[in-house]
């Protein structure tokens, strides 16, 4: 008789690209979507929760450097043949959203979203495939009052949580001004759709690249360290001293830069259309108490310019943190946006303006645990302990009444045989306090209260003798279990 294969077991591993978030870490992230969502909230913004999953066609082809079909996205294809894939942002299902319910929406829509993405790119060391964001967006309005709002509100989130002002700068720019920086450079026409859009993806690495590796691909190309060479735009000097000028416009004050803006869109209509936006959104911000130490006017800002088509935004921490190699760094941008007016024009037909933002969950957190500002040890709950099996009715009713006090608690549902488990089981779980309560003490109506953060700081400074003698364990009356454990609680903070 042939033998059976064996199956081979399973690898208990995330997938690349993927992983796994627990206890502290997911309470610190629903505290920050709480507060996020209570500014956008107080702003008007009403909650949308839209599917994971939209269709290909739906979602359309915006992610960045992307040259194939479905690249970027997770993606698979039905029965029926439809093409189906995760979310790769939040923007993307509101565009279908306000076309499906455009009839029964109010005009301006006004929403807030938060929830995970799914982008199909290569991982790296703190880049994931999975990660959370945070969006709010007014679909309906052409006004830069709309603008200006995302920008101060953008700014009023960050100070919600946990950046205070100072650490932070909103930085605003607008695509209209670089079109009008490439037609007097000679790129407008659609037979110079091409360059534009290497000119476009040059500009957006200018972080990365800096201003000879941008100059190069506005030119001839350029060659990586690994031998690997990029085709340029093909600019003359002059055209790349122009895409160059607009980039390095930034001045001491927000009206030197609109001005140095002008003289660069000098003769182009859709320049002079965006420089004007920039001022009106400058002045509406100044009317509401926001100066140029929270948002400011700066051209070197570049994100996803190709995907909008006015006034773009970006968030950026400017303290320093120390990377993985000790070394120095700003944190850079947590979150961005800008108007895209064409995006529910894909579905209509009809052109209906829309401008939003995005926050970067993971990186705001990762931000705010480099500052020390969160990533505490998050107390764990409560724990009873249980000396006598039989008697788990008690416990469970024990720890149903600090339930219903609001106090987090469990009863060890482990085997309670060795009771050193069950204060290692505690500890463990980082719990601030064990109840012990055995048949002597049933009997006399008392319980035991073991500090448990007490006793592990007294292990720590005195000594063996002292330690057992239990100064952080008391015996106290049922009827005060709650007063007292609450006590505990608020001496540890």
């Amino acid at each position: 008789m042939a033998k059976v294969k064996k199956q081979p077991r399973p690898k208990a591993e995330t997938p690349k690209g993927f992983r796994d978030y627990f206890g502290a870490e997911v309470t610190e992230r629903e505290q920050m979507l709480r507060v996020i969502g209570e500014v956008y909230h107080r702003y008007g913004f009403d909650p949308l929760e839209t599917s994971a999953v939209e269709t290909v066609e739906a979602l359309g082809k915006f992610l960045p450097d992307v040259d194939r079909p479905n690249a970027g996205v997770f993606a698979w294809q039905e029965e029926e043949g439809d093409w189906l894939a995760l979310r790769y942002d939040m923007t993307a299902p509101l565009a279908r959203v306000a076309a499906q319910f455009r009839n029964d929406l109010p005009s301006p829509y006004r929403r807030f979203t938060m929830g995970p993405v799914w982008r199909n790119e290569k991982p790296g060391p703190g880049r994931f495939r999975q990660f959370y964001q945070c969006d709010a967006d007014t679909v309906g309005s052409a006004s830069m009052a709309a603008d200006a709002e995302i920008c101060a509100m953008l700014a009023d989130t960050l100070e919600a949580v946990g950046i205070p002002r100072g650490d932070y700068i909103v930085r605003v720019n607008n695509r209209k001004v670089l079109n009008g920086v490439m037609e007097v450079a000679g790129l407008a026409g659609t037979d110079k759709e091409a360059e534009r859009g290497i000119v476009l993806r040059a500009i957006d690495k200018l972080d990365r690249l800096g201003e000879e590796g941008v100059r190069a691909l506005l030119g001839a190309g350029r060659e990586d360290a690994s031998g690997d060479f990029t085709k340029g735009a093909g600019l003359a000097g002059a055209q790349a001293d122009i895409v160059m000028g607009f980039m390095a416009a930034k001045r001491d004050t927000g009206p030197a830069t609109v001005a140095r803006l002008s003289a660069l869109v000098a003769g182009s209509q859709i320049g002079a259309d965006g420089v004007q936006e920039l001022e009106t959104i400058s002045e509406l911000l100044a009317a509401q108490g926001y100066g140029p130490d929270r948002i400011e006017i700066d051209p070197s800002v570049v994100r996803g310019l190709g995907y909008y088509t006015g006034p773009v935004y970006e968030a950026e921490l400017t303290f320093e943190i120390t990377d993985e190699k000790g070394r120095p760094r700003q944190f850079g941008s947590v979150a961005g946006g800008g108007r895209y007016d064409d995006l529910v024009k894909r579905f209509t037909g009809q052109d209906v303006p829309a401008t939003g933002i995005s926050i970067g969950v993971d990186r705001l957190l990762a931000a705010l645990r480099a500052t020390g500002r969160i990533g505490g040890k998050a107390l764990g709950p409560v724990i009873v302990t249980v000396m006598d099996r039989e008697r788990m009715g008690d416990y469970q009713a024990m720890v149903a009444t600090l339930r219903q006090a609001g106090i987090r608690a469990e009863v060890y549902l482990g085997n309670p045989k060795n009771f050193g488990n069950q204060l290692k089981y505690a500890d463990k779980r980082e719990s601030p306090v064990a109840v012990i309560q055995g048949s002597d003490e049933a009997a006399r109506g008392v319980v035991q209260i073991k500090d448990l953060v007490l006793g592990a700081e007294l292990a720590e400074r005195v000594s063996h003798e002292e330690w057992k003698s239990q100064p952080a364990q008391r015996e106290v009356p049922v009827s005060d279990l709650v007063t007292e454990i609450r006590a505990i609680l608020d001496r540890q903070g």
